[in-house]
């Protein structure tokens, strides 16, 4: 058996939001092969999102960001299941990152943000990034109602 070291299962769940033990097991059966781990854990981690999503969603943030010229504004309301993981600092990120895309695309609604490539990441898209966070918390997480104010529009 291969030994896997320390702070190379904190980098594959850094990344997968697996827990430590199943996240050494994969390296260990992969036999240190970080990008196939990862590939496997993540897998596994939308696997799970899929059997919360019908959890109820009650609590959560209202995030915001405005533009740095002052004239554009956006509010989004982003849902989880607990006021621990509203203030969980990858849950809130999440919300400023859903909150400036908001501001550089100005969708028509929820449906058609979560479709959209990340602006910070266009290999991976907002719903991407969501399930991301839904993975690493364990939690289901939804993106309530967006609101985006132009000055003069």
């Amino acid at each position: 058996m291969i030994k896997i070291a320390a702070d190379q299962i904190r980098k594959v769940r850094e990344q997968t939001g697996a827990p430590i033990a199943r996240t050494k097991k994969v390296l260990e059966e992969f036999k240190g092969d970080e990008k196939k781990a990862v590939e496997l854990l993540k897998k596994e981690g939308f696997e799970k999102i899929a059997k919360r999503a019908e959890r109820v969603t009650s609590q959560g943030i209202i995030a915001h960001y405005i533009h740095h010229s002052g004239k554009i504004g956006v509010l989004v309301e982003l849902m989880c299941e607990t006021d621990f993981v509203a203030r969980n600092g990858l849950f809130i990120q999440l919300g400023k990152d859903i909150a400036m895309q908001v501001s550089f695309s100005n969708p028509i609604g929820t449906k058609e943000l979560l479709k959209e490539e990340f602006i910070k990441d266009s290999s991976q898209t907002i719903e991407d990034l969501v399930k991301t966070v839904i993975a690493k918390t364990g939690e289901n997480i939804k993106v309530g109602r967006i609101e985006r104010i132009e000055l003069g529009k």
